[in-house]
């Protein structure tokens, strides 16, 4: 996909949003899930990021860096919000739909999905027990580790990812997975 061409025909034509929403979702929606470890708050969470994606494209400028950063970057932030608020309570995809007449939501399989997608997790109680180790840790760790491992960047791809330093990155990644090491082994 050209990513640079694609951006200006959404310009002019906002139903094309849709072919980065289809190139991206299974990214997205996965990085989600493995931080929150709950279906439905991947789902919330995953339609936010769209969503803010949708209606901030005007502002993205291309600069030879990947759709799916910016992406991860907005779903980063939500991630964010939804464990530092009780209540996290995303915006509608009913406003793309009512302002645009895109629907970007396909639920025709979301039951189906539901049940792999937990028989698969439930499968993996290891990542489990790591998932709620990683998330006692500050985000700025969970953010780099998450990135890291689970969804396998390079610490460029993460620095451009999160807007900070190849360095800082390095001194996150290290001092996070430190900090893990401990909770672990304590």
């Amino acid at each position: 996909m050209n990513e640079e061409k694609l951006l200006k025909e959404v310009e002019n034509e906002p139903h094309k949003f849709g072919e980065i929403y289809e190139a991206y979702y299974k990214n997205i929606f996965g990085y989600v899930f493995r931080r929150t470890a709950s279906y439905d708050a991947a789902k919330d969470i995953t339609a936010e990021t769209f969503l803010k994606a949708y209606t901030g494209i005007q502002k993205f400028r291309w600069r030879n860096i990947s759709i799916l950063y910016w992406l991860y970057r907005i779903a980063t932030n939500e991630i964010n919000k939804y464990f530092n608020s009780r209540r996290y309570m995303p915006e509608s995809l009913n406003r793309i739909h009512e302002e645009y007449g895109i629907d970007v939501t396909d639920y025709s399989n979301a039951e189906t999905e539901r049940i792999m997608i937990e028989e698969d997790l439930e499968k993996h109680k290891e990542f489990k027990k790591l998932n709620e180790l990683i998330k006692k840790l500050d985000t700025k760790y969970q953010d780099v580790i998450s990135l890291r491992f689970f969804e396998q960047k390079s610490i460029r791809e993460i620095a451009v990812i999160l807007d900070k330093k190849e360095g800082t990155i390095k001194s996150l990644l290290s001092r996070g997975l430190d900090k893990l090491k401990r909770n672990i082994t304590g």
